[in-house]
C-alpha cells in the first residue's frame, strides 16, 4: 500500500472536530469517470498533480453540501496508485448519509470508466491492504467491513449502489473483497529463512609467523571457529 497523507482541513467536516470509535469500514466508490486523486484531494503536493478547476475537497463546499471520506484510493500524477489519507481515522466523516458515520470509517475509490481492468485490479488491491491496516489497527475482522449499498440494506446509510455496480463488472463483490480481507489477516506470518549450513570447509592463509607460539595461538582461533583440518606449515 502506497499511503499519503493530506488533511483536508479547510473542509467543514474536519471543522467539526467530532470524533468515533470506529466499529466498522464502509467501502465506497466515487461514480464519476475521473481516476485521478487531484480531483478530489489538494492542494497539489508534488505528487497529486494540479487540479486545473480547483474543485477538490479541501475547502468549504460551495453548494452547501456535507460531504468528507477518510481516504481516497486513486491516481497520482505519474500514473501510480496511492492511498490519501484525508481525515483522522477516529473523526466522524461525512460519507453514510446515516448512521455508519457514527460507527465506520469511510473510504472513496476513485472510478474511471469502469472498463480499464488493470486499474481496477490495482486500486481493488490497494483497497484489500487499506482494510487488513485499518482491521489490524482497531482490532476489527472483515465481518465489519460493508459497501454503501450494504450499509443502505441495514438501515444505516443513504440509498447508494456503490461499489456494487464497479465491482460486479470485474467479477468481483463485497463477499470476494472481505475474502481477500480475510486471508490476509488470518495468514501465519512468514518464518524467517534459517541460515544455510553445510559441512565444507575451507583453508583460509591468516598469515605468517616468525614466533612459533604466535602461530600455535592463530591455529587454536581457527580451529574453534570451525575449520578443524587447520594446520600449520612450516617453511
Amino acid at each position: 500500500m502506497n499511503l499519503q497523507k493530506l488533511i483536508l482541513v479547510n473542509n467543514e467536516c474536519y471543522k467539526t472536530g467530532k470524533t468515533i470509535v470506529p466499529k466498522g469500514i464502509m467501502v465506497h466508490s466515487t461514480g464519476a469517470n475521473n481516476p485521478n486523486l487531484k480531483r478530489y484531494v489538494g492542494p497539489d503536493d508534488g505528487l497529486l498533480g494540479k487540479n486545473q478547476y480547483n474543485n477538490h475537497w479541501n475547502q468549504p463546499c460551495p453548494d452547501g453540501r456535507r460531504t468528507c471520506v477518510h481516504a481516497f484510493i486513486g491516481k497520482l500524477a505519474d500514473g501510480s496508485i496511492a492511498t490519501y489519507q484525508t481525515l483522522p481515522w477516529n473523526h466522524r466523516g461525512w460519507h453514510a448519509g446515516g448512521k455508519a458515520n457514527d460507527t465506520h470509517i469511510g473510504f472513496e475509490i476513485c472510478e474511471d470508466n469502469l472498463r480499464d481492468t488493470p486499474y481496477f485490479n490495482k486500486v481493488y488491491n490497494e483497497a484489500v491492504e487499506l482494510c487488513i491496516h485499518l482491521c489490524k489497527t482497531y482490532n476489527l475482522t472483515e465481518k465489519n467491513i460493508i459497501g454503501h449499498y450494504e450499509g443502505y440494506k441495514l438501515g444505516i446509510a443513504s440509498n447508494h449502489g456503490d461499489p456494487r455496480n464497479w465491482f460486479l463488472r470485474h467479477q468481483k463483490s463485497m463477499d470476494t473483497f472481505r475474502a481477500d480481507v480475510k486471508k490476509a489477516l488470518t495468514s501465519p506470518p512468514l518464518s524467517p529463512t534459517p541460515p544455510q549450513t553445510t559441512n565444507k570447509l575451507y583453508r583460509v592463509q591468516v598469515g605468517a609467523y616468525s614466533v612459533k607460539a604466535n602461530a600455535d595461538a592463530m591455529l587454536k582461533k581457527v580451529k574453534a571457529a570451525g575449520f578443524t583440518d587447520a594446520f600449520i606449515k612450516y617453511d
